[in-house]
């Protein structure tokens, strides 16, 4: 649990290469790409949701352990610790893309967040963090993709111009 909370910040996302997804439809969908490592849940939040957590490792937690988890003003009781998707720009290239989002030094998590579900609805093979970025990963961005985070590849290279090259 506490290793889980470290994974709030970005440095503890970085250093552990992993992240929090919160709520049924994130952790659904990070379920479905199989990232997800254990769920901590609360005990109704175990009943409501019984069939999502069929086959995954589930920790149970108190009410307030599941706020310590949480970055929502009205936690869900359900967070699950995912291993974040190893792709590379190279892996993106490969395939000759017809159309890739590229952001660079996109400060604003709700905005990263909506580019990657614009680039999904798009068709896009890809979205791309530039520079100085924010983190794709963190909790805001993450509900704000409306699980598109977990359609299309997202790539994180803070060297813009071999981005570019």
């Amino acid at each position: 649990m506490v290793a889980a909370v470290k994974l709030q910040r970005h440095t503890g996302r970085r250093r552990a290469g992993r992240f929090l997804a919160e709520g049924p439809n994130l952790v659904a969908a990070a379920a479905r790409r199989g990232l997800v490592d254990e769920v901590f849940v609360t005990e109704a939040a175990a009943q409501r949701h019984a069939d999502l957590l069929a086959g995954l490792a589930v920790q149970p937690v108190t009410e307030r352990a599941a706020k310590a988890l949480s970055e929502t003003v009205t936690p869900s009781g359900l967070v699950a610790v995912c291993t974040l998707p190893d792709t590379g720009l190279a892996d993106v290239l490969s395939g000759s893309p017809a159309l890739i989002a590229v952001a660079v030094d996109l400060s604003e998590p709700g905005n990263a967040g909506t580019l990657i579900r614009l680039a999904d609805a798009m068709g896009a093979a890809a979205v791309v963090f530039a520079g100085h970025s924010v983190d794709p990963y963190n909790g805001k961005c993450l509900r704000s993709s409306a699980d598109s985070i977990f359609d299309v590849p997202v790539v994180v290279d803070d060297d813009t111009p071999a981005v570019f090259a």
